[in-house]
């Protein structure tokens, strides 16, 4: 049983999806299938040679893309793939005077020649994908909106040079060409839209380290990363990204693993300690047995899963596509009995074909094309304002259901970096030369709770001074002399280590501790004088956010790569039941999949690499766009400002947007159950039909645009 990916060409709606969907289903040794139409990804489950997959999907009309990754980068970012855009640019260019000589200039003497010629010109060169899909689904007995699009403008364009040639004045080329051009427009907004799904596994492919160090008979070597092979040794210096997943055998140093767990805090390593690649090295040299290489490593298993969840299926359905199977074939039906009954009625052909072209025009799918598009488009550009970008049309339509939110910790409630929260100074020595020693003793470390005390300082102006016999201690602490006393500062493991007694201060510490504080010991000459307590912090909007997602009847749960007791601390602090720490992003992933599996509409909040499966796999992602690059494009939506509070913002929005969506299909659908009968009576005839489709798609527009005015 294999599972085998293939990027598809040429599908242009949902309901092509579905289609290659269901033809690939009905082949013998396939156990499922599935076509993301959003990352034109089919995805088979089975035991079936790609050649019985590739006729298939050509015998529908549609095609395999062979090219690889590399390649396909490539192509769109080439001239020619941009140039894809081109068919926007010429239809508007020839309907704009189309539509200026039908509306002021239609006694014009060429006026006819004129449209006829430009019009022409729409519907043969930008306009022909439509028809030659249209012909496509005819030949296998289906429709889509290509059908739709196809007739509402050959219905227009073939009645007009109808008249034109028989000398009849009452012209609708204007119509023919105004279809194209806005479906052709929405195709385009949708397209920009979709190119950014698969740039996050680029992003992420390209933090896998390219070479390696390895040591061999007591001489480093520097080899690709393809010739290091498991059981070999390899030596990460201080700052380097770490190449393999491994055991440490020699040194000791910190290891930043924001990248697989989200936390800024650097994790100690020294030997019989496990590393993953990816993760950065801190300040000192290691020497790593190669315990997993290529496509084995964490990094490279984090790179499969958001692939495999870029390429499953969404349930996204376009209402229009969902009916237009339906709708198609009972407005055909209507236009040919429409001319059928005329004609039978004694009217002449001219007067029989009259009703039935005035069906197929009441009935065009303008108002059901714009009624999705033009309400996302308003209601994306209303987000902007507020500093959410909709980066994903799904995200938008999929955030009204939302009823269980997944909230990362470390940068998404919290800050994402240590600060200085609590001081124990029971000495005699005033606070402010207490943290003036403290600072001139650490200002030579890179570690990033010297950092913090060091930030702790400068926001409080408490210029630090020089010292001497400044040592690193790492995983411990450090060192220094000032003003001829031996400065000591670290954990309680280089407290321990010193034989320096820290009981009086227990009390204090544990307590800090216990709600997931790290604490930094400070002695002077072998004696505990004071304590600080460092941790990531929560941000001031985090419990309105909460707060408000709450409010809206919805169900926060925190999940985060950090240890239990912090964990636990911070969802007491925001008031929120469910919480599991320690989560690595597979686990990530598979909890928003059992939420789903539950009947969930899952959202994800994060701003880590580490949530980028986790927010692929969600129904909606929300990345903050204070964070890593791979979590925004592995997002629907980016809070453009960090502030989770601008999560409930968006929903609400799409609460709204979906409200109007709904009108507007009402309308459409609405208009055309109430127009159609008339025009097949003979009440409407052509020009009014055209009048009254026109007026159709201003009404939806004009909705759509009411979102402009909406406050959270």
């Amino acid at each position: 049983m294999q599972k085998i990916s293939y990027i598809l060409d040429g599908m242009r709606c949902a309901s092509c999806a579905r289609k290659i969907e269901e033809a690939v289903k009905e082949i013998d040794g396939v156990k499922d299938a599935t076509v993301n139409f959003l990352t034109k990804r089919l995805t088979v489950v089975g035991e079936v040679s790609s050649n019985t997959i590739q006729k298939i999907v050509e015998d529908l009309g549609y095609s395999i893309n062979l090219r690889s990754r590399g390649q396909e980068v490539k192509r769109q970012r080439g001239p020619l793939y941009l140039f894809a855009s081109s068919p926007l640019y010429l239809s508007t260019f020839l309907t704009v005077p189309v539509l200026v000589l039908s509306m002021f200039f239609h006694n014009f003497t060429f006026s006819g020649l004129v449209q006829f010629l430009l019009t022409s010109a729409v519907v043969f060169l930008p306009g022909s994908r439509f028809f030659k899909n249209a012909f496509v689904q005819l030949k296998h007995a289906s429709a889509s909106m290509d059908t739709l699009i196809a007739m509402g403008s050959g219905a227009a364009y073939g009645y007009s040079v109808w008249g034109f040639f028989s000398g009849c004045h009452d012209l609708y080329f204007e119509t023919a060409a105004m279809i194209i051009t806005i479906i052709l427009l929405g195709h385009f907004l949708e397209s920009k839209a979709k190119g950014m799904a698969t740039s996050a596994i680029e992003k992420l492919i390209g933090l896998q380290v390219k070479t390696a160090r390895l040591r061999r008979d007591g001489q480093d070597v520097d080899v690709h990363i393809d010739e290091v092979q498991v059981g070999d040794y390899v030596v990460v210096r201080p700052g380097e990204r770490i190449p393999i997943d491994g055991v440490v055998i020699d040194g000791q140093t910190g290891v930043d693993e924001s990248m697989l767990t989200g936390e800024s805090m650097p994790v100690s390593k020294s030997p019989n300690n496990e590393v993953c690649s990816g993760t950065i090295n801190g300040t000192g040299a290691i020497l790593i047995e190669a315990k997993k290489v290529g496509t084995d490593t964490v990094l490279a298993h984090i790179v499969k899963l958001l692939e495999e969840v870029q390429g499953s299926k969404a349930p996204i359905q376009r209402i229009a596509d969902r009916v237009s199977a339906v709708f198609v074939p009972i407005v055909i039906c209507i236009a040919l009995l429409t001319a059928i009954v005329h004609l039978l009625m004694g009217f002449s052909l001219v007067a029989a074909i009259s009703p039935a072209v005035a069906v197929l025009l009441i009935a065009c799918p303008c108002a059901l094309g714009l009624a999705t598009p033009t309400a996302i488009m308003v209601g994306t550009g209303r987000a902007a304002e507020e500093g959410i970008l909709i980066r994903s049309a799904s995200g938008l339509e999929h955030a009204h259901k939302i009823d269980t939110l997944i909230l990362d910790k470390t940068g998404t409630i919290t800050r994402g970096e240590p600060a200085v929260t609590d001081i124990y100074n029971p000495s005699n020595i005033p606070d402010n030369e207490l943290l003036r020693m403290i600072a001139s003793c650490e200002r030579y470390s890179e570690h990033p709770l010297a950092k913090a005390i060091l930030r702790y300082t400068e926001e409080r102006r408490i210029e630090p001074l020089y010292v001497s016999g400044f040592e690193s201690l790492t995983g411990l602490g450090i060192l220094a002399k000032y003003n001829g006393s031996i400065v000591t500062i670290g954990n309680r493991r280089l407290m321990d280590e010193y034989a320096i007694d820290v009981g009086k201060y227990i009390q204090a510490t544990d307590k800090w501790e216990g709600s997931g504080k790290t604490v930094i010991f400070v002695a002077m000459d072998d004696k505990v004088i004071a304590a600080l307590a460092i941790a990531d912090t929560v941000k001031d909007t985090s419990k309105a956010g909460i707060n408000s997602i709450k409010a809206m009847g919805i169900e926060p749960v925190i999940l985060t790569g950090d240890n239990r007791i912090t964990a636990e601390a911070i969802a007491k602090a925001m008031d929120v039941q469910h919480v599991k720490a320690q989560m690595r992003p597979e686990d990530k992933l598979t909890e928003v999949d059992s939420y789903q599996r539950m009947g969930k509409i899952v959202g994800m909040v994060g701003d880590g690499i580490n949530d980028a499966p986790a927010l692929a796999k969600a129904n909606v992602g929300f990345a903050l766009g204070t964070g890593t690059d791979i979590a925004i494009e592995s997002s629907e939506i980016t809070l453009l400002h960090g502030d989770i509070r601008k999560v409930a913002t968006a929903i609400d929005l799409s609460r709204q947007t979906m409200r109007i969506i709904k009108q507007n299909l009402a309308w459409a659908f609405g208009f055309n159950i109430l127009a159609i009968p008339l025009a097949a009576l003979g009440l409407l005839n052509p020009v009014i039909a055209c009048g009254a489709m026109s007026l159709s798609s201003v009404a939806v527009v004009t909705n759509a645009l009411r979102l402009k005015r909406w406050k959270t």
